[in-house]
């Protein structure tokens, strides 16, 4: 259950390759942190770097890439469309993992007082780590910008939360906190008028804009909470942008921001063609983007991850100006280690290899496990037909829900195929631990009893998700459409193979485990659901081969 802190620094240097590496390298330099995505702009001539790891050694990570910024960048002939105020120009903690918010702020803190100490840079808390709440927005802080500083930072109000009272010409100010994630995102407009993109940012950033009525200036909110935006031209492409920063992806998603600005554009004559992400995004944001472009075709959502993600690409044009690799651009495919999903990236022909080759693994849990989702998958392939047969337009949403389920089911049996093996792997491990002392012997046999449970639970969860993938395939066996009905007995078969399977494999790992309690109740309930899947697989099979009739 490590701690996992994400840190995305802006730097002012977005065209000299060779500054951003050195910024960059210092980053890489501190084990334990994971370089993310770095994202130059020449036009804003400024860097977003993305980097993640436990927070100890992503504060560390920060401050050296913040000293090395301090002397590489210099402020004094830095120039770029985008707002800016030092080097480092904002250095935002985001919480990723077993960490909260809090204890984030703590570290946010840290890392800004050492800063001010020991590099002697202004620096300013903002987001969550700032108590002032009056002080606390980004856009109020930055006010002025670079050339402004010099006269703000005088003003009493304005003093450094740490470091000197004086502003430093060449590296300036640098704003450190800590905040929910934010998603940077440009829409692609197809006019050069960056009067008229400020126009449609205006009317969908919170802040609005101030009109005057009756002689008085008020403020006319936009449409969308918890949205930054700005117009700006881009000469690198020849087109203006909307600039948006979506700081709670809770209130106000990626894919109604981006319909929301082809609405007010296209209110203003002017079309949407595209848009670009700048940095990472969260798998959530994309996986809601297609299910919501779905919806609004009245197609199934029960669709696999990738073409939800493909849709959400090519729904809000995210490939138009450069391609879009998710591989690279969504934070948990970053993050993720292929090596713990070995089986079930390998070609058919590669798996069956490896399943019949003198290795002990993978063996029956592992193919159960798979059985299981072919089980699923096949129930779920009768659920999207159904949903889009001609004549049940009507019944596409309840076909649709299904389908969603048996992607869940399917998902979570292909996990289990690893994950068995793993288990298998972790018995092993712990079994060659050494055992010539009293304490090796005594940590050797913990970790034996540790992975023998493991190996039970794995196997266990595969039985519970098999099972009930079992409500699913009926449904379709009754409901579902009838030309598929074979499909569904198939996939009636697998699940209960997959449940038969996985029980064998529980309860001959059940024999090695010390807590006999523990294991009279997971034999107990394994012999509840396995005899309830014996039962269904018989109904089932029962309501196809009525339906087939010879």
């Amino acid at each position: 259950m490590q701690q996992i802190i994400e840190c995305v620094p802006n730097f002012s240097e977005g065209r000299d390759m060779a500054v951003i590496g050195q910024i960059t390298r210092e980053i890489e330099s501190i084990d334990g942190v994971r370089l993310l995505d770095v994202d130059p702009g020449k036009a804003t001539n400024r860097t977003v770097v993305t980097f993640v790891g436990p927070p100890d050694a992503v504060i560390e990570a920060a401050f050296l890439a913040i000293q090395k910024a301090g002397e590489l960048i210099d402020m004094r002939k830095q120039k770029g469309a985008h707002s800016r105020m030092g080097a480092t120009d904002v250095c935002p903690l985001i919480p990723v993992a077993n960490i909260t918010m809090e204890e984030t702020c703590q570290y946010a803190r840290a890392l800004a007082r050492r800063v001010g100490e020991e590099l002697q840079i202004p620096v300013y808390l903002y987001e969550a780590a700032q108590t002032d709440k009056s002080r606390s927005n980004l856009s109020v802080i930055r006010a002025g910008e670079y050339e402004g500083f010099f006269e703000k930072i005088k003003n009493p109000v304005w003093k450094p939360d740490f470091g000197p009272a004086i502003f430093d010409a060449k590296r300036g100010a640098t704003v450190i906190g800590a905040r929910d994630f934010l998603v940077a995102y440009n829409v692609n407009l197809n006019t050069t008028s960056t009067r008229r993109a400020n126009a449609i940012a205006f009317d969908i950033r919170e802040a609005g804009r101030n009109i005057i009525e009756n002689g008085v200036k008020v403020n006319q909110p936009g449409s969308l909470k918890s949205v930054k935006a700005i117009g700006w031209y881009i000469e690198e492409y020849g087109i203006a942008q909307i600039s948006i920063n979506l700081t709670n992806l809770q209130v106000t998603p990626l894919h109604i921001a981006f319909d929301e600005a082809c609405k007010k554009a296209a209110a203003r004559g002017i079309r949407v063609t595209g848009s670009e992400l700048v940095g990472l995004i969260p798998l959530k944001s994309m996986l809601d983007a297609g299910k919501y472009f779905l919806r609004k075709q009245k197609r199934s959502l029960g669709v696999s991850e990738a073409e939800l993600v493909r849709i959400a690409i090519k729904s809000m044009g995210l490939d138009e100006l450069s391609p879009f690799d998710p591989n690279e651009k969504i934070i948990e495919y970053r993050l993720r280690n292929d090596a713990e999903s070995k089986l079930v990236k390998m070609p058919l022909n590669a798996f069956a290899d490896e399943t019949a080759s003198e290795s002990p693994a993978p063996g029956g849990g592992s193919i159960a496990a798979y059985i299981g989702a072919l089980g699923a998958s096949l129930a779920t392939m009768v659920a999207n037909l159904s949903s889009h047969k001609r004549g049940w337009d009507d019944r596409w949403e309840t076909f649709s829900d299904w389908a969603e389920r048996g992607q869940y089911y399917k998902d979570v049996l292909l996990q289990l195929v690893d994950l068995d093996t793993a288990a298998f792997n972790r018995i092993m491990g712990a079994m060659g631990m050494a055992k010539s002392t009293e304490a090796e012997q005594s940590a050797r046999n913990k970790a034996i009893q540790e992975a023998t449970r493991y190996a039970i639970e794995i196997p266990f969860k595969v039985m519970e998700t098999a099972a009930e993938s079992m409500d699913l395939i009926k449904a379709m066996a009754v409901g579902g459409n009838p030309n598929s009905v074979s499909d569904a007995g198939v996939g009636a078969l697998c699940a209960r193979s997959a449940v038969l399977g996985a029980f064998m494999n529980v309860r001959i790992n059940a024999a090695g485990y010390a807590d006999k309690e523990f294991v009279t109740e997971m034999i107990s309930r394994g012999k509840k659901i396995e005899n309830k899947t014996i039962a269904l697989e018989q109904e089932i099979l029962n309501i196809v081969n009525e339906k087939i009739g010879c």
